[in-house]
């Protein structure tokens, strides 16, 4: 099972696509679709006994550090590092990453860090001096002999001038990334739904959706398997004529424990009554309930 375990709602960046349409819109009428849990602290006050208790019970955990930003609350982090036997990851924007002890950041094996391709896009995106940041702490953790997976986590928005994945796309991984990932940026805020806006952003993402796959078959071609994990999963079902729900697995195989050890279906859900699923301390991580989300 995965965990993503969220250390604190706490980010040291103002991103567009998040911070900014957060602060732009606060009457965007989720709160009259769900039941808002406002209790829950910053920052993550699990007991590192409790925790343990709860993942020692899954025979094959994965823990995902994530929030926030994660490494804002990072002596958290090193608490359960050092106390709970599991598969780490964490998703971090990777401006913190310097600060973080080498020997906890090399026993990460998958790392999942914000960055929207080129030194432009991300730039506009995430704040000025980002990416420079990002590359200049990704250079660090290698040199201090980080092994693990480093996926490009990107945001696509049709309020950021979207222009070409695929060039984009070719960028990352020609800087160093091992493999690329992206969300879509759409749904959360009333603005989203701008008939027109969105309907011009469809035609264009549909079209750069099209000359991406083409390039990626064409580089397996000649034997090069480039890891875009937004292709792979559903080539994997397409190629075995296989079903599937989610797949992020949200509410089935992968749930999320808030700073107060609520087990919710979603990171993304983390506060919202209408998906919890129970407790570290009460529920067996071998016998969530399951959500259709």
């Amino acid at each position: 099972m995965h965990f993503h375990i969220i250390m604190t709602e706490r980010c040291n960046s103002q991103c567009r696509y998040c911070y900014e349409k957060s602060m732009k819109e606060f009457d965007n009428g989720l709160d009259k679709k769900f039941e808002f849990d406002y209790s829950a602290p910053e920052k993550s006050e699990i007991k590192i006994e409790e925790l343990k208790k709860f993942i020692d019970k899954d025979p094959n955990p994965k823990i995902i550090f994530y929030g926030g930003e994660p490494l804002c609350n990072y002596k958290k982090i090193i608490e359960i590092m050092n106390n709970i036997n599991a598969e780490f990851f964490i998703q971090t924007n990777g401006k913190l990453l310097h600060t973080f002890p080498k020997q906890y950041i090399n026993r990460i094996s998958k790392m999942l860090i914000s960055i929207d391709g080129d030194k432009e896009r991300t730039d506009f995106n995430r704040g000025e001096g980002t990416y420079d940041i990002v590359l200049k702490n990704i250079k660090l953790i290698k040199e201090n002999g980080f092994k693990g997976e480093i996926v490009a986590r990107m945001t696509i928005s049709f309020t950021d001038n979207f222009t070409d994945l695929k060039t984009q796309i070719k960028h990352l991984f020609s800087i160093g990334f091992d493999s690329v990932h992206w969300q879509l940026d759409a749904g959360f805020f009333k603005y989203d739904y701008n008939k027109e806006t969105f309907s011009e952003f469809v035609k264009n993402y549909n079209a750069e959706i099209s000359k991406l796959i083409n390039y990626w078959i064409s580089k397996m071609k000649y034997g090069n398997f480039l890891k875009i994990y937004t292709f792979i999963g559903i080539m994997q079902d397409i190629l075995n004529n296989t079903k599937t729900k989610l797949r992020c697995g949200s509410g089935y195989k992968n749930y999320t424990i808030t700073t107060n050890g609520t087990l919710t279906c979603c990171p993304i859900m983390n506060c919202i009554k209408d998906f919890y699923v129970g407790n570290i301390n009460e529920s067996d991580p071998n016998n969530l309930k399951q959500i259709d989300v």
